[in-house]
């Protein structure tokens, strides 16, 4: 059997963004910056670095600067390096320049599942990886291109897990199975927001999936689920069956970008990489702290 590459990736976008109003009611919530970088950029990069070379965004009304930001700007570039700005205007040009940035509009939001069934059509009959833009994941080696190398090795499709506190799993899609290898399982439960006494595990599903093609028909035939929308658990739980799911444990700290607490987390989190800022930050928080 031919190796099957990963090189397009699902970046679902086109929610509102309630949560961070009325921040983000002229703003995608996408384009909220973790220190100086978009939170999607930072999801982008991981993507690059994975070596995956399209990027496709869902988006809605309203949401075209997130596929602005990934184009090339000529007057700004020009403006920066007649400033002497060059570093900077090197940087931007990067941006421009890491992923073939694709945009598809899905007019109505009918959840997760609904959001990676529009990519039908630039996907076509091959594996791809969905990232969702909410969620970061700080490591060394990038998330998503753990999830491709256990892709490989098993040939099935594979889902991000993080273990969570009991009295968060009625807010994740949660799993079960059984151990394969290290942070490898065999999944046989997925169970979308599920009550702490019915719970599988504790093993959480984090915005990192690797999917097989077959995944389209089968979302296609899903009917709407918890909140009334096509959730994209369900469909995976029917390949899981069908086909068979891995579970990945990552290595890596995650955020949720799109919490508030998660949001100030990520921002602390980046801002002690950055040698420019890490002592000052850290003397005011020690500040904070008396």
């Amino acid at each position: 059997m031919s190796k099957k590459l990963i090189k397009k990736a699902v970046i679902p976008a086109a929610g509102l963004g309630t949560r961070f109003l009325p921040a983000t009611k002229s703003v995608p919530k996408e384009l909220l910056p973790i220190v100086d970088m978009p939170t999607i950029q930072l999801i982008v990069e991981e993507i690059a670095s994975s070596g995956i070379e399209t990027v496709i965004l869902i988006t809605s009304k309203g949401k075209a600067s997130i596929a602005d930001h990934f184009d090339v700007n000529s007057d700004l570039h020009k403006k920066l390096l007649e400033d002497g700005k060059h570093e900077l205007a090197a940087k931007l040009k990067e941006t421009s320049e890491m992923v073939n940035v694709v945009t598809v509009r899905q007019g109505v939001p009918r959840g997760l599942g609904h959001a990676v069934l529009c990519a039908r059509d630039l996907i076509g009959d091959e594996p791809f990886a969905v990232l969702l833009g909410d969620d970061l994941v700080d490591s060394k080696i990038p998330c998503t291109k753990q999830m491709i190398d256990v892709y490989e090795k098993y040939n099935k499709s594979v889902v991000a897990l993080m273990e969570v506190e009991e009295r968060d799993v009625s807010k994740f899609g949660i799993c079960g199975g059984t151990d394969l290898e290290e942070n490898v399982l065999e999944l046989n439960k997925m169970i979308e927001k599920p009550a702490p006494d019915i719970a599988p595990s504790k093993l959480a599903i984090v915005g990192r999936y690797i999917l097989e093609p077959k995944i389209f028909e089968i979302l296609e035939s899903t009917d709407p689920g918890t909140g009334n929308e096509i959730q994209l658990t369900d469909a995976m739980s029917k390949l899981m069956a069908s086909d068979g799911f891995l579970g990945y444990k990552f290595k890596g700290e995650r955020f949720d970008a799109g919490d508030k607490l998660g949001f100030v987390k990520a921002n602390i989190n980046f801002a002690l990489k950055r040698p420019e800022i890490a002592p000052h930050l850290v003397e005011y928080m020690k500040k904070c702290i008396k």
